[in-house]
């Protein structure tokens, strides 16, 4: 099997025709939802399902700029029990670290018993995406805010969130998840609208990624502050 390392701390496992899109587990032995692990000269690798996290389908579709990097500060609203944070806790590595905000007790409880007892980079808030100054005491300023809430103001929750922690120069990533935001519109109109949110409150959009065939009628929006 050949590694490919494709963004800092993201790989592709490459064996004959398949591709297997991995990160280097941080905790070596131990798993989170089930995922495949590999060995590769003696490093454990684990798969990373890109129908089951919307940053990992982002990242087979070819994104310009993968701003989660090792050693990065990420806030990440709406982390749910933990898939796709245990990637980015494997991408940032001991160096950086990850404040998870969710509003859903049961989601909290099975981040702490699944992910966050074996990671010391992950810190676990429940809370409202919605009211940032709620947590604003235990989040510093960050270099990546990631958003992948299931609410009609996704654009307006981000850009809270970023006025209130994203360092000069930092990056977001928006999910879009269009049939949360308006059933009746078309996918595309819903992401222009969300679109326009973001710049008009002075945000750059660098790139809108649609994640089909990995999540119907949603995209990814990467932008930055200016």
């Amino acid at each position: 099997m050949q590694l490919r390392e494709i963004f800092p701390s993201i790989y592709k496992l490459v064996n004959g025709s398949q591709e297997i899109l991995a990160t280097k587990n941080l905790t070596p032995g131990v798993t989170y939802y089930g995922e495949p692990v590999y060995d590769v000269d003696g490093v454990e690798y684990r798969s990373w399902n890109p129908t089951r996290s919307k940053l990992g389908a982002v990242i087979l579709k070819d994104i310009q700029e993968m701003p989660i990097k090792p050693g990065s500060k990420v806030l990440y609203l709406g982390v749910a029990s933990g898939t796709t944070v245990s990637h980015v806790s494997d991408i940032i590595g001991e160096e950086g670290h990850v404040w998870g905000i969710d509003f859903a007790p049961r989601s909290m409880r099975d981040l702490l018993d699944k992910v966050t007892r074996n990671r010391k980079n992950l810190s676990p808030i429940l809370g409202d995406a919605r009211d940032p100054s709620s947590y604003s005491a235990y989040v510093p300023l960050v270099d990546v805010v990631f958003a992948d809430v299931a609410q009609p103001d996704q654009a307006d929750i981000i850009v809270k969130n970023a006025d209130h922690f994203l360092k000069k120069g930092g990056w977001f990533m928006l999910t879009i998840k269009s049939r949360s935001v308006d059933v009746r519109e078309k996918p595309k109109d819903v992401y222009a609208d969300q679109v326009r949110i973001i710049e008009e409150a002075g945000y750059k959009v660098h790139q809108v990624v649609i994640l089909d065939p990995f999540e119907k009628d949603h995209a990814m929006v990467l932008a930055s502050s200016v």
